[in-house]
């Protein structure tokens, strides 16, 4: 028996079956127009229950909030029994109702319209609602919600925060450092012998510590020894059980051992391990942990920031961008700016924002610098795996004569790069690093890098020269 690495080549589309699957894509779309107008109605349902909860308090004349809160707690249950939900998910959604009709109106429209989806509602409003000023939010919304028709709520979110960030009229720094004092730690007792640790910490060292569990777990599964028989050995906790002299079940230390156990932990049980590991004792305690990272090889938080060199320089407060997430507030960008080891200038197109060159340290890992910003994630439409997790592809296969250049390369996580290569999935490039992707039925889905799609919502330009025409809404 022979076995391979690369996946078996998807045969063509038959005429049958690319007409079925057109049939189907359409059918799909229908019902998802269908879906939004109906939560559109059913928004605008529970925004009009709100006024009625509105009007009601007004009628009760007391200072107790207790009594206050009565007209909101007896029409939320009533709407609940009516759908079997929880009284208290009604009444979180009769608020959200009331901001969206109230303070963004435009947005309810587009749900309504089959332009955007719930998702995209949450986003908008998650990140938008913190504007204050109603001028301000207003701008905010028109531009949010050319972001939502062309990307997922996914990718969209971290575009909004940024968004968000540059319009409100509240500096970030001011912010940020109010928000900071509410960083946390919290214990929550759960069911079946198990319990919540959350924490809430500044965005930086949130995604730095998960991005250094991660790294850690991949490790510890990278490292499992398999002996003869085809069994890890795993060690587990045995410094903190056994420091009394005592096993783990109160035996002597020097009791025959149990046999060997197989390590089958997922990668999120291990980061979990990871991190009791690490807040316990200093530092991650299992053995094949350490065996897989010796001392001095630790393994650092890694986050991709960019950040306007006025930024950097105290010229100027302009936020920086933790990319995948979203805006941080000056002062860390300035106090990580001087502890990096390395950062790169990017050198941006004045018309289009396209990301065009990087500064030339480095010279033989300057082009994959440049796509790495231009880039971001990887370049299939709605994915958001980090640059770091994907591969550099040429879009114009190189065997058949494509050039290694910018205009030809551009990141692929392992799952889309498949899809591009062995099925009838078809890619091409664009001016401006824009990927136009045409599916198996002919439709095509335009993919616009992240930078130059925030630089011209930013700006209010209708599209960057080069860019495709926007793509129909979703629905």
């Amino acid at each position: 028996m022979t076995s391979s690495s690369e996946p078996t080549p998807s045969p063509g589309f038959s005429d049958a079956e690319a007409r079925l699957l057109d049939e189907l894509t359409t059918r799909f779309v229908e019902a998802r127009r269908a879906k939004a107008a109906a939560e559109a109605a059913e928004s605008v349902a529970l925004s009009e229950a709100m006024n009625l909860v509105t009007v009601r308090r007004a009628r009760v004349a007391s200072a107790d909030s207790r009594t206050t809160d009565l007209p909101l707690r007896e029409i939320a249950a009533e709407l609940a029994c009516a759908v079997r939900a929880s009284d208290r998910t009604i009444q979180a959604r009769l608020a959200e109702a009331a901001m969206l009709a109230d303070d963004f109106p435009d947005t309810l429209t587009a749900l309504a319209g089959g332009q955007i989806e719930r998702g995209h509602i949450v986003a908008i409003l998650d990140t938008g609602s913190r504007i204050g000023d109603p001028k301000a939010r207003a701008e905010f919304e028109q531009k949010a919600l050319g972001i939502c028709r062309r990307e997922t709520p996914g990718r969209a979110r971290p575009l909004l925060r940024m968004l968000a960030q540059r319009i409100d009229p509240i500096p970030l720094q001011e912010r940020h450092d109010l928000a900071r004092r509410d960083r946390d730690v919290r214990l929550r007792d759960g069911d079946d012998g198990m319990s919540e640790l959350w924490s809430l910490q500044p965005t930086v060292i949130a995604h730095g510590i998960f991005d250094r569990l991660t790294q850690q777990a991949k490790a510890v599964i990278e490292a499992r020894k398999t002996d003869a028989a085809g069994t890890a050995t795993l060690e587990g906790f045995d410094d903190l059980e056994g420091a009394s002299g005592e096993g783990a079940e109160g035996g002597p230390a020097n009791a025959t051992p149990e046999p060997a156990l197989r390590d089958t932990r997922t990668l999120s049980e291990v980061r979990a391990d990871v991190l009791a590991d690490l807040l316990l004792t200093g530092h991650a305690t299992a053995g094949v942990s350490a065996a897989s990272v010796p001392e001095a090889r630790a393994i650092h938080a890694r986050v991709q920031i960019t950040a306007p060199a006025a930024t950097l320089t105290g010229d100027g407060d302009e936020p920086a961008e933790l990319i995948g997430h979203g805006p941080i507030d000056p002062d860390t960008a300035r106090r990580l700016a001087g502890h990096a080891h390395v950062w790169m200038r990017l050198f941006t197109d004045h018309g289009t924002g396209c990301v065009r060159a990087v500064d030339q340290y480095r010279p033989p890992a300057s082009l994959r610098r440049l796509l790495a910003a231009r880039d971001e994630h990887c370049r299939f439409p709605g994915c958001r795996q980090p640059v770091w997790r994907c591969d550099l592809d040429h879009t114009f296969a190189h065997v058949e004569g494509g050039r290694t250049e910018a205009c030809n390369l551009a990141h692929l996580c392992e799952g889309h790069h498949v899809l591009k290569h062995h099925t009838a999935w078809k890619v091409r490039q664009l001016p401006g690093g824009v990927l136009e992707w045409t599916s198996p039925t002919g439709r095509v889905y335009p993919d616009t890098p992240a930078r130059t799609l925030m630089f011209t919502t930013v700006q209010g330009a209708d599209a960057p020269p080069g860019d495709p025409p926007d793509p129909p809404p979703p629905f």
